[in-house]
């Protein structure tokens, strides 16, 4: 990769660290300043004011973005009989009980969501110290324990994205590819930044959001205007 190193300092140059950009042109420049060969995702970080070591105050929650991942999400369904049937007409990639238990023991993750029903979730608790440090564990409170099944996978499959707060009280989330047009970024950044306005903790005082960046998988981070932001969130 010799030309990677000066790849990166010429998407660099293209943002000055120390603006803090409109919407519109932070997702003009991260566009521009994508350089590799793949389709970069384009990611969202934002600092909240919340402490995420103290229980009242962790944000967490899933957002179905309008415009879509734009990539293929594998769904795997844990779900016995007629539930079983119904995530396989919503197009689930995979569907089944023990079984899949069994091929997630022997080491397979060849998935990017799994969606249980409360039924199940005795039996995907035997795989909960596999799936969980991986963020495929199902939770009720992101929508992949229920037994409507088909819609959860419909969601999965159209774009949801989950979020939690981490220990420094960051969210990431991808909100798109570098090949959508503006428009469609736009739209999928405005309704994540809605959902974890919605989530704030009643306990949560001061500023809640801190701080936005933008940046592609290679590309530099670019600070976004906070106030600027928060006025195009409902």
């Amino acid at each position: 990769m010799p030309n990677r190193g000066k790849n990166q300092k010429t998407a660099r140059a293209k943002v000055d660290r120390d603006l803090a950009y409109s919407l519109d042109e932070a997702v003009a420049l991260v566009k521009d300043a994508a350089f590799a060969k793949f389709d970069e995702t384009v990611d969202l970080t934002v600092r909240l004011g919340v402490d995420p070591r103290k229980a009242d105050q962790m944000v967490r929650g899933a957002v179905v973005l309008p415009n879509g991942l734009g990539k293929n999400v594998r769904v795997l369904v844990f779900a016995k009989g007629d539930k079983a049937q119904e995530a396989k007409d919503a197009g689930a990639d995979l569907v089944g009980d023990d079984d899949l238990v069994a091929k997630i023991q022997g080491g397979w993750f060849d998935f990017d969501t799994a969606i249980a029903t409360p039924d199940m979730m005795g039996t995907v608790g035997r795989i909960g110290k596999l799936l969980g440090p991986r963020g495929l564990m199902p939770n009720p409170k992101v929508g992949t324990v229920t037994f409507e099944v088909g819609r959860a996978v419909n969601e999965a499959k159209s774009g949801k994205v989950e979020y939690r707060v981490e220990k420094a009280g960051i969210v990431h989330a991808p909100v798109g590819k570098v090949s959508f047009d503006a428009a469609q970024l736009q739209g999928n950044i405005v309704a994540l930044m809605e959902a974890l306005v919605k989530a704030k903790p009643q306990t949560s005082k001061g500023n809640y959001l801190k701080k936005v960046s933008l940046s592609s998988t290679m590309g530099p981070g670019i600070n976004i205007d906070v106030p600027a932001m928060q006025a195009l969130v409902k």
